[in-house]
C-alpha cells in the first residue's frame, strides 16, 4: 500500500513562493516517477512537474522557468518549489507516484494565489 501525503499549500500573494511537499510511505520509493499535478475548480487535472527516479525532470510550459520538483530518497519525500506565482497557478496540487505496475494519488494540498 502506497500512502501519499502532502503538505505546504496555503494562500499567497501573487509573486509569492510557496514549497509543497509530499511524503511517501512506501518501498523502493527511489524506483518511482514522481510528479505533482493541479486541477483548478472546473477544469481537469493537469500534469505541472516530474522527476525520474534518475533525477531527470520535465515541467509544463506555464510553469517553466517558476517551479522546480526535487526529491530526497532517503527521506522518501518529493518537493514543489513555486515561485513567482500567479493567481491562474490557483489549484488543488496532487502528488503522484507511479511504476511500471500502478500509479498512486495524493489527497492534494489547496494553493490560492491572490491579493
Amino acid at each position: 500500500q502506497v500512502q501519499l501525503v502532502e503538505s505546504g499549500g496555503g494562500l499567497v500573494q501573487p509573486g509569492g513562493s510557496l514549497r509543497l511537499s509530499c511524503a511517501a510511505s512506501v518501498s523502493g520509493f527511489s524506483r518511482y516517477v514522481m510528479g505533482w499535478y493541479r486541477q483548478a475548480p472546473g477544469k481537469q487535472r493537469d500534469l505541472v512537474a516530474t522527476i525520474s527516479p534518475g533525477g531527470a525532470t520535465n515541467y509544463a510550459d506555464s510553469v517553466k522557468g517558476r517551479f522546480t520538483i526535487s526529491r530526497d530518497n532517503v527521506k522518501n519525500t518529493v518537493y514543489l518549489q513555486m515561485n513567482s506565482l500567479k493567481p491562474e497557478d490557483t489549484a488543488v496540487y496532487y502528488c503522484r507516484a507511479a511504476d511500471i505496475a500502478a500509479a498512486y494519488w495524493g489527497q492534494g494540498t489547496q494553493v490560492t494565489v491572490s491579493s
